[in-house]
């Protein structure tokens, strides 16, 4: 038996007595071995659990069937969507899929581009908080394709798949504006996210052509509770000091203000506040009021962004293409009563 090292090839042609050449044809080409020899080797393999590095393999053949994904946030079933979308396309293509999630956070970007590059992944695709931009154009000058996810902007170099988010900002202003909602709020977070200033860039493009207010309220984060503590303060306002629609530059947002107008019944929605979320994350009709929601198709953007990565790699002289898709309201009981 061997021992604690791991096996190499050199251990299992030592073993049969054969040349490391031998065991990398059994491997590789065993129709040009001899029987004899051939089951030795397997045997040699199987005694001394000789596990093939296929990473090592696949280095030196230029040929990674791994691709990495690089996310915003694993906590937001939005991009769980994606990257099963992803995956989905990854295995008709027999390939395999390594997500990482940046948690919103530059550094963290930049620390998982510069680990999928040192892998040798096939290629990366890439939700980006904005700020990697250089390192995302010296990845692809080394020789590894970089497409960029939630971005559909000509300007970055590569291919790109995204959704016209300053649409999907106006779609969801126009709607609570066509409900004649004339006090209008929008909770948001990050500005700094290309994703949220376009939504709020719509935002006030429809509110400024219906000729109503629009206020900014700034969340903490991205998140359920963050939107919950948002909602808490338009709890303690008065009847006349609050909005009578709100829109959340994201479904977990509305999610946390429901629940925070739900807490004994303070405010009825959509009765005296309409809502609408972004995203149309799985769980957004199951809210304790269903949730309007501008859409994303999510797993179409997963399996559109392989698809972008795998013609970059069989045509790498190719002009970038870049796939934008329009964002569609979803209406339920948070808007539509």
């Amino acid at each position: 038996m061997a021992g604690a090292h791991l096996v190499s090839m050199k251990d299992v042609a030592r073993h049969a007595n054969v040349s490391v050449g031998t065991v990398s044809n059994v491997l590789n080409r065993p129709d040009i071995v001899s029987t004899d020899r051939r089951e030795r080797v397997e045997a040699a393999i199987a005694e001394l659990g000789y596990v093939r590095n296929d990473a090592a393999r696949q280095l030196k053949l230029g040929q990674s069937r791994t691709v990495g994904a690089i996310v915003l946030d694993s906590g937001n079933p939005f991009y769980g969507q994606l990257v099963g979308g992803i995956e989905a396309a990854a295995e008709d293509s027999s390939l395999a899929v390594i997500a990482g999630s940046t948690g919103n956070r530059e550094q963290r970007e930049r620390l998982y581009l510069s680990l999928f590059e040192e892998q040798r992944v096939r290629g990366i695709l890439l939700a980006s908080t904005g700020g990697a931009q250089e390192l995302v154009d010296g990845i692809r000058r080394r020789g590894t394709p970089v497409v960029l996810v939630e971005s559909s902007r000509e300007d970055v170099g590569g291919s790109s798949v995204g959704v016209d988010d300053i649409a999907g900002g106006e779609i969801a202003v126009r709607h609570l504006a066509e409900l004649g909602r004339r006090r209008l709020g929008v909770v948001a977070a990050r500005q700094d996210l290309r994703q949220v200033a376009d939504r709020l860039t719509g935002a006030r493009r429809a509110a400024e052509a219906a000729g109503i207010e629009l206020e900014v309220l700034e969340a903490e984060d991205l998140t359920v509770l963050a939107g919950r503590a948002a909602g808490m303060r338009i709890v303690e306002r008065t009847a006349a000091e609050r909005p009578d629609a709100l829109f959340c530059v994201n479904d977990l947002l509305a999610v946390g203000v429901l629940q925070a107008f739900a807490f004994r019944h303070q405010i009825a929605v959509p009765e005296e506040i309409a809502l609408v979320g972004y995203d149309d994350i799985a769980f957004a009709s199951s809210t304790v009021v269903p949730l309007t929601s501008v859409a994303q198709p999510a797993d179409l953007m997963g399996r559109t962004a392989l698809a972008l990565l795998e013609e970059e790699i069989a045509t790498p002289d190719a002009p970038p293409r870049h796939v934008s898709f329009t964002p569609t309201l979803v209406e339920r009981e948070s808007t539509t009563g």
